[in-house]
């Protein structure tokens, strides 16, 4: 088994502080970008930032899956992590800014499958997963200007 990894990244026009609330408040804002790839989102627990828990159905690259995820907030305004509470799937949001604007990386990390099956994971997950994350932060840079106050 070795690691599989999905990057995106976005410069969202909107100051970090914005971005990090829309991210990090998963009852008011953080559906409202959601792509389709992503449904039948819900709050179990929390609702704001740090031990908030949700679910989802994923998705991508014709395979659907439901996740639980538990959130972490590590550096609080800048990184955010949701966990997944039944494999080792990590998703982290880092925000860094530039000056009136922020860029926002999403990596999703995880222990892949070995073998054959794995060799696929490793060569089409990371791609499919992208053009999912590529599509929430094009969504999210709407979302965070709109919030923001910018047209």
């Amino acid at each position: 088994m070795s690691n599989v990894t999905a990057v995106a990244t976005r410069t969202v026009d909107a100051p970090v502080d914005v971005v990090f609330r829309c991210l990090s408040d998963f009852r008011e804002h953080h559906p409202r970008f959601l792509p389709p790839a992503f449904s039948d989102f819900e709050v179990t627990t929390g609702g704001t930032g740090e031990g908030t828990v949700v679910g989802f159905t994923l998705a991508a690259g014709g395979r659907s899956r439901r996740y639980e995820m538990r959130v972490r907030v590590p550096e609080p305004g800048r990184v955010l992590e949701e966990h997944d509470t039944g494999s080792s799937l990590v998703t982290t949001f880092t925000l860094t800014p530039e000056g009136t604007r922020t860029h926002v990386r999403v990596e999703t990390t995880w222990k892949g499958a070995g073998g054959v099956g794995g060799f696929f994971e490793r060569m089409f997950a990371p791609g499919a997963l992208k053009a999912v994350y590529v599509d929430e932060l094009a969504r999210l840079d709407a979302y965070a200007q709109a919030q923001a106050g910018r047209p």
